[in-house]
């Protein structure tokens, strides 16, 4: 690429992230995110927010303007308009906006990445990754180039054609799942395909930690149902998802907890029961370590901001 095409191309990109800018902008208008389309999220924030602990699933994501933060486990990704980041296995995270005002507020994009439509569009496109293995981490981010920015606002502009969504945004969302096979995070994407191998154990792995939250985590049950040893285990696991088993179970459950008292108002007593945890007591103790107050406490804190 010469020096004049290299100049286009940036100008391209600039022009594509001013008008991202402004459909955002203009489907968003006040704080918060909506799901602007199946699938397909949009993001405004007007301050920087304090961390949210979620559970996130596999995602690609894209911003406007502003930056935003996610740790998975002591690992930190921060992302950017010139940045995107992909998730490609459900993980307990935290997350913030880091930086937004008024004048610039943060304005972000976020498609879910389903795996069957990852699937086809790798065999249909012929596109030969890299083979994937347990040690690549599912969370990542890398620099953003034109066709994918290009292909994330078309999505966008879907919006103000509201009778050619059914029919254009599949095609689009292969598009973008295109852009992402042939870039940096293509063999990434095979954490999302059915496949043998640590990989795919590992995924298992955590569908059953997901599933099965009140029971207790047995790690050489659960290494050997894999086909696995413990040491493997626990190095392939950790590779994936920045946590040993245990932290992310007990992260999981945490979390789950604090939505059962948040949304179907049960007790510290019941909701701790309900993800496992035999002793209350014991359980408060690892909720105020996580979110840095007692359950009640912290579920008024919340309630509060709700309510505001």
């Amino acid at each position: 690429m010469n020096q004049q095409e290299a100049e286009l191309m940036q100008q391209r990109l600039e022009i594509n992230q001013a008008e991202m800018i402004e459909r955002i902008n203009r489907a968003v208008r006040e704080d918060g995110l909506i799901e602007a389309l199946p699938g397909v999220f949009l993001g405004r924030f007007s301050k920087p927010t304090e961390r949210v602990y979620s559970v996130f699933k596999p995602s690609f994501c894209i911003i406007a303007q502003g930056s935003k933060q996610m740790l998975l486990g002591e690992e930190a990704f921060r992302y950017d308009p010139g940045h995107y980041l992909i998730s490609t296995v459900v993980l307990p995270v935290v997350a913030n906006v880091v930086e937004a005002s008024e004048e610039r507020p943060y304005l972000g994009f976020q498609l879910h990445l389903d795996p069957a439509v990852v699937a086809a569009v790798m065999m249909e496109s012929g596109i030969k990754t890299k083979k994937s293995d347990a040690s690549v981490k599912a969370m990542n981010v890398s620099p953003t180039d034109g066709e994918l920015l290009d292909a994330a606002l078309k999505l966008i502009r879907l919006l103000d054609t509201p009778d050619e969504i059914k029919f254009l945004a599949p095609l689009i969302i292969r598009e973008i799942i295109y852009r992402l096979l042939r870039g940096e995070q293509g063999a990434r994407l095979s954490h999302l395909l059915i496949s043998e191998g640590d990989t795919r154990r590992i995924s298992q792995a955590v569908d059953r930690l997901r599933e099965n939250l009140d029971q207790p985590l047995k790690i050489e049950n659960m290494a050997r149902d894999l086909g696995m040893s413990v040491s493997g285990f626990h190095y392939h696991f950790k590779s994936v998802t920045a946590m040993s088993p245990v932290q992310f179970q007990k992260q999981i459950r945490l979390q789950e907890a604090r939505r059962m008292m948040l949304g179907e108002d049960l007790d510290v007593a019941s909701a701790s029961s309900r993800v496992g945890y035999e002793d209350p007591s014991y359980f408060s103790r690892e909720y105020k370590k996580l979110f840095g107050a007692p359950p009640q406490r912290d579920i008024a804190r919340l309630r509060s901001g709700l309510e505001v």
